[in-house]
């Protein structure tokens, strides 16, 4: 009994700190999660859907905090929405069809791994631009694509994919931080439902108390996104994941 419920604790906590994380800069709740939940020993496919499922609520949340602070582009927004929601289709399609397959989950650790090491670069180099402008359509549509395809195979990405990417194209990052964590409540919908569809096997109790942690993170990380130091931050999550990552990938080939 104790051990249970320290284990939910820990969620809560864990949940807390990855939407707080997420909030300010945009990226870092369905990888860390994704990732603590594989290094525990739950299986890709009910990990990611479990993380997903949980984001209904925080990105909701999330979204409409960025867009009462001001953190929102139109543009970007609407052109991340559709591609993203089809690529998310995709890949939660995928997860659950390949979840049995033994390589899946180093893979996908592997994934993550890569994701990690996106972060740190990205936070290392944290260039600041004077001037901002909103990516072409032609930039924005794959980028929406890519980053819900991993986000959904991977339980993680959406955020470390979309957000660099857009920042790196000169776009302003608050207001591009606040677009992402917007159109991802909708990405995040229909990735949970393909779950719910498609996987029967959702730990509800694990998810009541992610979002329980997200929830109560999300109106104060947006709040906060103007004053977050954003490199210590960025480089921290981008460790974290990077440790967690190793830990599932060495244990699976019996390391």
């Amino acid at each position: 009994m104790e051990e249970k419920f320290f284990k939910y604790v820990l969620i809560v906590i864990f949940a807390f700190i990855a939407e707080l994380i997420d909030g300010g800069i945009g990226m870092g709740y369905g990888v860390s999660l994704t990732t603590f939940l594989l290094s525990i020993g739950i299986g890709t496919a009910v990990a990611s859907a479990t993380v997903h499922i949980s984001e209904i609520f925080t990105t909701f949340f999330s979204g409409m905090s960025h867009f009462k602070f001001g953190n929102f582009d139109k543009k970007i927004f609407t052109y991340l929405l559709i591609p993203g929601i089809v690529g998310g289709i995709l890949g939660s399609y995928l997860s659950v069809k390949l979840q049995d397959i033994s390589f899946i989950k180093p893979f996908i650790s592997g994934i993550l791994l890569v994701l990690g090491v996106l972060i740190i670069i990205k936070y290392i180099k944290n260039k600041e631009y004077t001037i901002y402008s909103t990516p072409r359509i032609r930039k924005i549509v794959p980028i929406g694509f890519i980053a819900a395809f991993v986000d959904a195979i991977g339980g993680g990405g959406w955020g470390p994919i979309a957000t660099p990417s857009l920042i790196a194209s000169n776009s302003n990052p608050k207001k591009t931080i606040g677009s992402v964590n917007f159109a991802e409540f909708f990405v995040t919908l229909a990735i949970s439902i393909t779950f719910l569809i498609m996987l029967p096997e959702i730990n509800w109790s694990i998810v009541l108390f992610m979002i329980i942690g997200g929830i109560i993170a999300a109106p104060i990380a947006a709040m906060i996104t103007k004053r977050l130091p954003l490199r210590t931050v960025g480089i921290s999550v981008g460790c974290l994941i990077i440790i967690l990552s190793l830990r599932t990938i060495l244990n699976s080939i019996g390391v």
